[in-house]
C-alpha cells in the first residue's frame, strides 16, 4: 500500500471519529445558558416578529445590499487590471479612469437620491 494512501485513510478515520466526538463533548463541557433573550431569532439586527408576511418592509435594506454588491464587484475588474497594467499600457489606464469615473458618478447619484440616509 502506498504511504500517501495510508496517510489519507488515517486522516479520514480521525475526522470520522474525532469530530463527532468533539461535537458531542461540547454539549457537556460548554457553558449552558437558558436566556430567553439569547435564544430569540435575529436577522440583521431586526427582531423577527410573527406578523403577516404581507406587512410593509423597509426596502432600503435591499437597496443598500444591492449597492454594496455593485461597488464590491468592481474589485473583480480592478484586481486583474492592476496586475497586468504594464502589459496593457496607457489605453487600459484610461479605460480604468473611465470605469472609476462611472462608479463615482453612480455613488454620487445614490447619495443625492437619498438611498443611504436612514432617517
Amino acid at each position: 500500500m502506498d504511504s500517501s494512501l495510508v496517510l489519507a485513510s488515517i486522516m479520514v478515520a480521525v475526522l470520522v471519529i474525532v469530530l463527532p466526538l468533539l461535537f458531542h463533548l461540547t454539549r457537556y463541557l460548554g457553558a449552558k445558558s437558558d436566556n430567553v433573550r439569547k435564544n430569540e431569532p435575529v436577522e440583521g439586527g431586526i427582531r423577527l416578529t410573527h406578523k403577516d408576511t404581507f406587512d410593509a418592509f423597509n426596502a432600503k435594506f435591499f437597496l443598500v445590499g444591492i449597492i454594496f454588491l455593485i461597488f464590491d464587484i468592481e474589485i473583480l475588474f480592478m484586481f486583474p487590471w492592476a496586475l497586468n497594467l504594464r502589459e496593457l499600457g496607457l489605453f487600459a489606464l484610461l479605460e480604468m479612469f473611465v470605469f472609476i469615473g462611472l462608479l463615482v458618478g453612480g455613488l454620487i447619484y445614490v447619495y443625492r437620491s437619498g438611498v443611504l440616509k436612514w432617517t
